[in-house]
């Protein structure tokens, strides 16, 4: 019990747990409450997407639960600083990838013709990229100062 305790004080004593606790939940949750598109009175959620006959439509929220689940698993990384920031660097991709999909989704949707309304839920990869930055910023300045302490060893 003493050593869970440890683990954990270790864990949420460093800001990039929260960074990446938090892009996890914008990931993983806010997918869940805000619409992505509107489309002729219409709200389209992430849930919404599972039942699309595209592959495209369909790898939309595996690539937010992908996401989700690297912040999430990257958090328990916290002695190998290395690793922790190498998947930090891979989210972001998975993020930057879910990004343009959305985007070029957003463009060929159909009934377009009809005035359509994007949603917030497509910014949120962009916020999880920033977390993520921020995440791997306070990773790296880490690692440098163990560097720094070894050295004066």
């Amino acid at each position: 019990m003493l050593f869970l305790r440890v683990l954990l004080f270790t864990m949420i004593q460093r800001i990039q747990t929260f960074y990446l606790l938090f892009s996890s939940i914008v990931s993983g949750g806010l997918i869940f409450i805000f619409n992505l598109w509107e489309v002729a009175e219409k709200k389209i959620f992430i849930v919404n997407l599972f039942s699309q006959e595209s592959i495209l439509y369909k790898s939309i929220p595996t690539a937010f639960i992908a996401s989700a689940l690297l912040s999430l698993g990257t958090i328990f990384l916290f002695k190998n600083r290395k690793l922790q920031f190498v998947l930090g660097r891979v989210n972001i991709l998975i993020n930057l990838f879910l990004l343009g999909l959305l985007i070029y989704l957003s463009l060929i949707v159909s009934g377009e013709t009809a005035v359509s309304k994007k949603g917030i839920g497509m910014f949120l990869p962009i916020l999880a990229i920033l977390l993520l930055v921020l995440a791997n910023k306070a990773i790296k300045k880490d690692e440098d100062l163990v560097k720094s302490v070894d050295r004066l060893r």
